[in-house]
């Protein structure tokens, strides 16, 4: 892995911390109710529920990637997974509401370990999660020619940048619900599904154009620089 490999995998964590969903809303609400200790024990029990999709997915699909991993169609199949997850989050219309004021001081027996499984769960099972990473690992896997080192350094750097971003939503929690609105919220999501499927319509052209035509490498970076 090079340097842009790990400045990639960071920026993926990154836009993963910033999914629009209930465990986004869950670690706020925490951390304004129970403290930045309950609250990272919760994002830790969500974290675990990303390695545990990230391991079924990479263990599941990687003897298909290992005969595919230099047909062109492969590119197909993970922006075809991104375009649909990409579609259901622009397209969810359910309404959340903004996050409520705490009422309660912090409780002394908060139980953390409750909280960790509680994020596990909450975060296990979204299948949406599941079928992203799936998407990710499609994609990623082959560029980096199916190396287990490899992989396991890109997606450690993928959770770090989630886990470090998260940690700051944790501790900027009081700001962030004076800001999250509907209108916001709406918005938010509609321009995360929007990407979802840009950079999903952009791997399957990936399938169809020569590799010097299209790096998508160079598109992240145009991304990153906006």
């Amino acid at each position: 892995m090079d340097f842009n490999d790990f400045k990639n995998a960071f920026f993926i964590g990154f836009f993963m911390a910033f999914m629009i969903g209930p465990v986004f809303f869950m670690l706020i609400k925490t951390s304004i109710l129970k403290g930045v200790r309950a609250a990272i024990a919760f994002d830790l029990g969500v974290i675990l529920g990303d390695i545990t999709f990230i391991l079924i997915a990479y263990f599941g699909s990687r003897s298909l990637l290992e005969r595919i991993k230099d047909d062109p169609r492969l590119f197909l199949i993970g922006g075809l997974v991104l375009v649909i997850y990409g579609l259901i989050t622009y397209l969810d219309k359910s309404n959340k509401k903004e996050i409520e004021e705490p009422e309660i001081k912090l409780s002394e027996n908060t139980n953390y370990i409750k909280l960790f499984i509680k994020g596990f769960f909450l975060n296990f099972i979204n299948i949406g999660v599941l079928a992203f990473w799936l998407g990710v690992i499609v994609v990623v896997g082959p560029t980096l020619d199916m190396q287990p080192i490899s992989i396991f350094w890109y997606f450690t750097t993928v959770i770090l940048g989630y886990a470090l971003t998260d940690l700051g939503k944790i501790l900027l929690a009081k700001q962030l619900k004076n800001k999250l609105t509907p209108f916001v919220i709406y918005k938010m999501k509609k321009g995360m599904g929007i990407l979802l499927i840009v950079f999903g319509a952009v791997l399957m052209l990936k399938g169809f154009l020569p590799k010097e035509k299209l790096n998508i490498e160079s598109l992240i970076e145009k991304v990153e620089k906006k």
